[in-house]
This record gives C-alpha cells, structure tokens and sequence, in this order.
C-alpha cells in the first residue's frame, strides 16, 4: 500500500481520547522508572534496550483492565513518554560520568546534569519534527522495526490479546536474582579464569546476569554473535599475542589480563567504533541531505489548525520558543562550567550544529538497522574530537577545556539517543493514528521529567558500586579517557586504534562487497563487533546466551516481536534486575547488610545453577508465544 492510500488504526477524522491527565501521570511514572533502571542497565553492561513494547504492555494493564478507559491513543502517549525516560537516562550514563572518572568532578552535580539531560531533550525531539515527514511517511526504505513492533502490540492490545504476566513474572525473576547474588552475595557476579600457556593469558569468563541474558534475546542472535565476536578477537586471539607486559613477570594472570584489556586491547574497539561512526555519517548522507533540505520546506504557508490530525506537529512559535530556550540554559551552563564566556559561547555552537547533524544520522539509522544497532557511541566519539579539535583551533588547550568538552558529548548523546527514539515513536503513532504533536509534547514531558532524577541515581549508584570501577561504565570510561589524552596530558595506544580503524574498514568491505551483494541475511555491522571488543569478554558471553535462546525458539516457530513472549519476559528481567540493583545500592548505601557467608566454592555452583534455570525459564516463556 503507498503512503497516499495509507490508512492509520484509528483514522484521521475520529477524535477519541489521547492526551489525557491519567496517561501524562502514568507516562511520567514510567519514564522515571524506566530512566533509574536504564541508568543501572547502561553503566553495568554498556548498552540499553528499548522500553517502548514494556511500556505499553503496562499501560494497557493499568488503563484498559484495571481502569477500563484506556484507550490505544492513551497508551501511545504513555509507552512514547516512558520511552523518553530511558533515551535520556542512556544519553547520560554514557557520557556524564566521565567527568567523575577523569577527575573534573568529585561527584554529581544535579543541576548541571538535569540541565544538560533537560537540553538534550528539547533539542532532540524539536531537531526531529521536521525530519518527521520525510523520514517516517514518506522514506520507503526506512522501516524502523521497533516502532513497527510497538505499534503491533497496542493494536493487538486494543483487540485484547496483549500478555502483562510476562513482564511480571520477568520482574520477580530477575529481581529475586540480583538481590540473592548482590544483596546476600550467594551469587558471584562474575565466574572466570585465567591460564597461561607458554607464558601467554588466556582468559575465558561469564558475568551472572538475567539482565544480559535478556539483553542478548531482545537484540536477536545475529547481533548477540557479533557482540561476541568482537569478544572473542579481542580476549582470546589479541590477549594472548600481547604477551606480559613489563614489570609484571609476576604477577597473578588475572591481573596481567586486565591490565592488557584496560590499556590495549579495548582502544582497537575505540578505533572501530570511530570508524564506524564515520562510516555511518557518510553512508547516509543523502538521506539526511534530504531531511536537511525537507526543513525549509516543512512549514511554509502551513496553518496547523487546516492540516490533518495525524499530520499535525508542534508549531513553528512552540519550535523556536523551546530552542531559544535550549539554547539561553546550555550557553549559560557552559560559560558556568568552563568559566569563560567565549569557551562557553563556543561550545553552544559547537554543541548545536552537532546535535543536528547527530539526530538526523540517528533518526535515518535507526529506521534503517533499529535501535539496536544505532552507533551512538561512534558518533559521540566524532562529536568529542571534533569539538576538541575546535577548542584547540581557539586556543583552549588546557584541562579547562575538558568540562565544556564532556558537556558538549553529554547534549549531542542525549538529542542523538532522543531523536532516534523520537523517530520510531512517530512511527509507532504514523501506525496506530496518533497525533504527532501530542507525541512531540510528551516525549519533551518524559525526557524532562527524567532529568530531574537521573542525578540523584547516579549519586546513590556511585556510592554503592563506585561508577568506573564496580560499575564499568565502558563508554564513559572511553571518553573520559580521550578527553584526557587531548587535553589533560594523558596517552592513548595510537597503534591499536589504527588496527581498530583498519578492522572496521575490512568489516564495511566484507559486508558491502559480499555480504550484501549476495543478499545474506547475516550483516556485519562494525558497531556491535567494536563495541564486543571494547566491552570485557564477560559481559558478551550472557549476551551470546539470550541470542542463542532467541534463535533456538525463531527455529521451531515464526512469531512476530509483538506477540514474542520471550521480548516481554526479556523486558521484565531487565527492569527487575535494574530496580533491585539500585535497591540494593541503597541498602549499601545506608550500610544495611544483607549479606550470607557461604563457601566459594558453593557460591560458584549455585552462580552456574542460577544462570542455567534462569536461560530455562526465558526458554520455557519464549515457547509459549
């Protein structure tokens, strides 16, 4: 069907209720929900997942059963806001607490990261409004899968087929795990190991998360494979070819491969993220030379109020108020923050041009390849040595310049992380027949909403686990590490970039010239291998497990992401597992201890018995779909 003769679930012309009191409260409730437990996500593991399908399975649980008002509008409005939540929790736990890490800041500071969470927000869904035609009604090519299959769960929920006890039963399940293993340490977090053969390391290791595990499931085999791809090339091919470092002859094993993880092997997974954030901007770049030229063009001679319902956006006077407004607060928070008003006046340029740029490729990659395989760790890297490159060309050179630098990564991440969102919620909407500008406002609403509580998230988590070290936090480790190779007089290992680079152009090369030649449905996209790579070995191997849990199942029975059980159960052990993680910090927090002494070698066992039952019964769910 083409786009002119296109017929949304509830047509233009019905006017049923959408922007409603009881969906803003229960949509801001999620999104904060949804934002703490992405934060946990994000920091432990180095990657996020959608909240859109969870969400909205929630919405129609509490509005249509328990309410019995709820209409699929109304839970559009709700999943749209709570996605938000997460977008901006993922945009802020990768690059804010590089700050902390490189020293900047001694802890989190709520107003700043609010502002810039808050910054990120606006700019975001305001950049993608008029990209919104072209991409979302009127680009063929572009599908964007999670949006699709949003939009398949509210129109199944609306017909009552929609499934609330998987999430529920995922929401215990992981929760009763983290808080057996990280509140009574009956679990290890961790098992791994470490051999030398002929004086060489040879690490092999698996985290015990449900959470990972799920991840894995929810971002379907392939991807989980190239996750652990790059594990493995990084781990057990180039540990051992790096032999021992000097001075560490005697050294425990493990400590041997740790330290060639921490400074060699994971900056190849830096150069391949770099290359694959160039690639992706160049790859397409007529995509968004096309939704650039579509901005002139979205609001002449166009009164709103004559238009459609379900073509109707924001206004061009809401527009410009809302980027008058993003602007007046990050330039001033920048001028706060680097003491200097050129370096901050600066830096808002530098930060707005970015942030289109970025939301643009973001929303295109996204309706491409999904969410999933959005390279937003690679743009942030090209956002970071741009922006540093500028400052220098200024004549800021110092470690002044690291705050303004991070904080110009902190609103490109965040607008990216929203604007991508923002696109496969529009979607989600342009299927069900929803009114873009009440989506537009209620993404705004979640995002900001968020904001205001990512902070003290962090603050608790930080203190609890200690963020770069308990919590990996690999991306803003990463940046917390080129911030201060340029500028704070740090070195990074030029040469396992260049072989990071070198890799991601052998990747695109197999994967342009013969994978997608031949048609393979098996891609090879750079991001998830460098990012394998850069992510320790025993984060990959549970990611690995849920993918080949999900291609187990797709091999007896073809079930669609909206009706996949295995998804829902999936979201719910993430959510379960997060909200425990930060209930536990708490508890650290206010030095409640919880803790059982056990022998190690039981811990080990029930650690292997866990993991196994928990792969079980995300089997066992995924069967019944």
């Amino acid at each position: 069907m083409s786009n002119d003769n296109f017929q949304p679930f509830i047509s233009a012309d019905r006017k049923i209720p959408e922007f409603t009191f009881k969906a803003i409260l229960l949509g801001i409730i999620l999104a904060i929900v949804f934002g703490a437990a992405n934060a946990y996500l994000g920091l432990y593991a180095g990657m996020t997942v959608s909240a859109s399908i969870p969400a909205a399975v929630i919405s129609m649980a509490i509005l249509r059963r328990l309410l019995k008002t709820g209409t699929i509008l109304e839970n559009n409005i709700v999943q749209t806001m709570a996605s938000a939540g997460y977008t901006v929790a993922s945009g802020i736990i990768f690059t804010i607490p590089a700050l902390v890490i490189v020293g900047a800041w001694t802890d989190f500071h709520f107003w700043d990261i609010t502002l810039i969470g808050i910054c990120g927000t606006l700019l975001g869904v305001i950049f993608m409004i008029p990209l919104r035609k072209v991409l979302i009604v009127e680009e063929k090519e572009l599908k964007y899968p999670e949006g699709l299959a949003c939009a398949e769960v509210l129109m199944v929920g609306e017909k009552g087929g929609a499934q609330f006890k998987p999430i529920i039963g995922g929401i215990i399940f992981g929760a009763v795990l983290k808080f057996i293993g990280s509140g009574m340490n009956i679990l290890k977090g961790t098992i791994e190991g470490v051999t030398s053969i002929s004086g060489k390391a040879f690490y092999f290791g698996s985290d015990v998360s449900m959470a990972l595990i799920a991840v894995g499931y929810i971002i379907n085999f392939d991807i989980a494979l190239l996750m652990f791809m790059g594990g493995f090339v990084g781990w057990i091919i180039v540990l051992p070819m790096l032999g021992i470092p000097s001075g560490m002859e005697s050294a425990p094993m493990m400590d041997i491969a740790q330290t060639l993880w921490k400074t060699q092997i994971r900056y190849i997974g830096v150069g391949g993220m770099l290359a694959g954030g160039v690639w992706s901007i160049i790859a397409m770049r007529q995509g968004i030379l096309k939704g650039v030229s579509h901005v002139t063009k979205t609001f002449k001679g166009i009164d709103q109020t004559t238009i459609k319902r379900t073509e109707r956006d924001m206004g061009i006077i809401p527009i410009i108020c809302v980027f008058v407004t993003a602007l007046i607060i990050m330039g001033s928070l920048y001028i706060k923050l680097s003491q200097s008003i050129g370096l901050g006046l600066a830096a808002t340029f530098i930060m707005v041009i970015c942030a289109f740029v970025f939301v643009a490729v973001s929303s295109y990659m996204v309706g491409l390849i999904g969410s999933s395989n959005n390279p937003i760790s690679g743009m942030i890297i090209c956002a970071l040595l741009l922006t540093a490159g500028i400052l220098i060309l200024l004549g800021f050179n110092d470690a002044s310049a690291i705050i303004p630098t991070l904080g110009i990564a902190g609103v490109v991440c965040v607008a990216s992380a929203v604007g991508g969102d923002t696109s496969q919620d529009l979607k989600t909407g342009y299927l069900v027949g929803a009114t873009p500008k009440f989506q537009q406002i209620g993404m705004i609403i979640g995002g900001v909403s968020a904001a205001f509580f990512i902070p003290p998230v962090l603050t608790l988590l930080h203190k609890a686990y200690g963020i770069g070290t308990g919590l990996k936090a690999p991306q803003a480790n990463l940046f917390a590490s080129i911030t201060k190779a340029i500028f704070g007089g740090g070195s990074m290992p030029k040469d396992m970039i260049l072989y990071g680079i070198l890799g991601a152009i052998a990747c695109i090369l197999v994967d342009r010239l013969i994978l997608a030649k031949a048609k393979s449905k098996f891609r090879i996209y750079v991001m998830p291998v460098a990012v394998g790579m850069y992510l320790p070995l025993a984060l990959s191997v549970p990611i690995l497990i849920g993918g080949v849990v999900r291609h187990l199942i797709n091999r007896t029975r073809v079930v669609d992401e909206s009706k996949d059980n295995g998804i829902l159960y999936s979201s719910g052990l993430i959510a379960g597992e997060a909200l425990m993680g930060i209930i536990v910090a708490l508890f650290l927090f206010l030095k409640v201890d919880t803790s059982v002494a056990l022998n190690s070698g039981l811990v080990t066992t029930l650690s292997v018995l866990a993991l196994a039952l928990g792969t079980y019964f995300l089997w066992r769910t995924a069967k019944k779909s």
